[in-house]
């Protein structure tokens, strides 16, 4: 029999809430930042970071011949978002973008939160033996 702790069975809904959060506050600086010169445009790689966070990386290979996949990027760090097109003004923001990025970002957020909040209503119901 194995025995899982609460904190094993909640890792990956909170990690992904962490995560989540952590890329809303970069998506809204970007939005804040849309009219600043030479604001430069970042964005958190999430599937990168939850993979990290959850000790994933890349494939082993078992033989010589195989061709070995690598890691996922380094966990934390914020990339630079590429323009679609380029401002005079040297900001790289590009709002429809970015919005459309903070909106898909908090939906996803949410869908997390409710896992996780099923997640203990299941883990509550087996402790009381219900």
């Amino acid at each position: 029999m194995t025995v899982l702790s609460i904190r094993d069975a909640l890792a990956t809904h909170a990690e992904a809430l962490k995560l989540r959060e952590a890329r809303n506050s970069v998506l809204t600086s970007n939005i804040a930042n849309a009219a600043t010169p030479n604001f430069k445009a970042r964005d958190l790689d999430f599937q990168a970071n939850y993979a990290a966070a959850l000790g994933a990386g890349g494939l082993e290979t078992s033989h010589e011949g195989h061709i070995a996949t690598p890691a996922s990027a380094a966990p934390g760090g914020l990339s630079w978002r590429v323009p679609v097109t380029a401002a005079l003004d040297g900001n790289t923001v590009d709002l429809a973008t970015e919005q459309m990025e903070f909106a898909e970002n908090t939906l996803r957020y949410q869908a997390s939160l409710q896992l996780l909040n099923r997640r203990i209503s299941g883990l509550m119901t087996a402790i009381k033996g219900e």
